[in-house]
């Protein structure tokens, strides 16, 4: 039997913008996943202690927006409905049949973080890491990590400096999806 290889994007989305789409492209891109599925944090706990956070409610509505239209692509909602910190550690355990192979797609910056995640030894045992490469961020995880690069152009965006922006129309049409866009200004108020 097939396995189904599943390529998993979570993050925070607050907001999803195009670096966050052309990342998705270039996975969907390698042929390498029979699915991506973007999973959305329900309560992010590295940045929810350090900074306010739009509503789970307002982030999937906008991760729904900005992943719309890509092919072989999902938005889930799973670690909404759970309660307490969002840990991948739970969501790969919960995804995780014999049938299922998981690549854990992220950043250079946040793969090179992985160590100190809560679990990271339970995750480096049952996921490959797919790394995309950041604006001058070095991929420095290695061993014992399983550690494959995605091939794109590096995207010099980021939800912080968005957040940290005034919300100019005409510049967040160019660093999000034109559907996140009017969401973004609502929630932004």
């Amino acid at each position: 039997m097939a396995r189904t290889r599943l390529g998993l994007f979570g993050g925070t989305f607050d907001p999803p913008h195009l670096g966050h789409v052309a990342a998705v492209r270039a996975a969907w891109a390698t042929g390498q996943y029979d699915q991506i599925l973007v999973v959305v944090a329900g309560d992010p706990y590295q940045k929810t202690a350090q900074r306010f956070v739009s509503s789970a409610a307002d982030r999937l509505a906008m991760a729904e927006a900005a992943f719309a239209e890509l092919e072989g692509v999902e938005v889930s909602d799973r670690e909404l409905r759970r309660t307490g910190a969002s840990f991948t550690i739970d969501t790969v355990r919960e995804l995780l049949r014999d049938d299922v192979e998981i690549e854990l797609l992220v950043g250079a910056d946040t793969a090179n973080a992985l160590p100190g995640w809560h679990d990271a030894e339970g995750l480096c045992d049952l996921v490959t890491v797919g790394v995309f490469p950041r604006p001058q961020t070095p991929i420095t995880l290695g061993a014992p990590w399983r550690v494959r690069e995605i091939p794109m152009e590096p995207v010099d965006l980021s939800s912080t400096g968005i957040r940290l922006e005034i919300a100019d129309v005409s510049l967040l049409e160019r660093q999000l999806p034109g559907p996140v866009v009017p969401l973004y200004l609502k929630i932004r108020g």
